[in-house]
């Protein structure tokens, strides 16, 4: 079995310390040998609780989902509270653990993202009201920019797009030095590279086996050519 190792600490200090890290780290260890498996590689976040940013977990996200393995995190505990955590857990579809909450498993993260959800939502519900009573005490409301608002919006959906596509790209290029490699190493067959992909045990994004069709596209995304189509 496979594992992908994710750990953090809060604050900059701490992460230049060591401090916690270690402790996180000797966690995942004893998880993965205790389960006989495989530590495929270990990521580790320096960030502040404010910020919701995390590139590491995303690289290990896209890691696990690449090579099929188990994402494994030492402590919970303080991520359980942050619902872009949360709500990326649950999106990326890899599977998940916690050495330090041995029952957590997808449902967990599916529940606690729930109850996250729900603590947005009351805050809505509270702002809504709080908009009510000022228009009841004729306190003057709304946006004086409404037209550039929905301009804005507008944007905002074609920006969602491009994020799409840029993460589409991300993925691909995450793969072009294996395939650069295996092209090298004489590969070059739309067969070959698939057969050799999934001898490696790294799946597609679908989290599927490679054949000669995702990797043609993979190599038109990387604009890469193929040799024979044969092999």
């Amino acid at each position: 079995m496979k594992f992908v190792g994710y750990m953090r600490v809060s604050t900059a200090r701490q992460g230049q310390s060591g401090l916690g890290l270690q402790a996180q780290e000797d966690a995942i260890q004893q998880h993965v040998l205790g389960r006989g498996g495989s530590l495929v590689q270990t990521f580790k976040e320096v960030e502040s609780g404010r910020d919701n940013s995390r590139p590491q977990l995303a690289k290990a996200l896209e890691l696990a989902g690449l090579t099929g393995s188990t994402l494994v995190i030492a402590k919970l505990d303080r991520l359980s509270r942050n619902a872009a955590f949360l709500l990326a857990l649950q999106d990326s579809g890899v599977r998940f653990v916690a050495t330090d909450m041995p029952d957590a498993n997808e449902l967990t993260v599916g529940i606690m993202a729930l109850v996250a959800q729900q603590e947005r939502q009351a805050i809505s519900q509270r702002t809504r009201e709080a908009l009510r009573a000022a228009r009841a005490r004729g306190t003057k409301l709304g946006n004086p920019n409404g037209a550039a608002a929905l301009r804005r919006a507008a944007k905002g959906n074609d920006a969602a797009l491009r994020v799409t596509q840029e993460n589409a790209r991300a993925r691909a290029e995450a793969l072009r030095n294996t395939i650069e490699e295996l092209q090298g190493l004489g590969k070059a067959s739309l067969g070959g590279i698939a057969a050799e992909l999934n001898a490696r045990g790294i799946l597609t994004a679908r989290n599927a086996i490679w054949h000669r069709s995702s990797v043609s596209n993979l190599l038109a995304r990387l604009g890469l050519s193929s040799g024979s189509q044969s092999q």
